[in-house]
């Protein structure tokens, strides 16, 4: 069994309209309804800065819904 190749692929990172982040090579035309939140590099960095960024993994529909419920208690 051969050692997989290193990913030299560069990524860029993208968000939809519910703010759920991914990553997508930058060479390809984003995913319809997803856009570049400027960030860009090999796939690690990517990752790294999602998970630095990303720290509610709720979508963001469901957060307002529990706000609006929050605050009408």
């Amino acid at each position: 069994m051969r050692d997989e190749q290193e990913d030299k692929t560069i990524y860029k990172v993208v968000v939809n309209h519910e703010e759920q982040y991914s990553i997508w090579p930058s060479y390809r035309e984003n995913p319809q309804g997803w856009h570049d939140v400027g960030k860009s590099g090999l796939k690690q960095e990517c990752l790294d800065y999602i998970k630095e960024v990303w720290t509610d993994m709720r979508p963001l529909s469901l957060r307002k819904k529990m706000e609006e419920s929050a605050s009408k208690s």
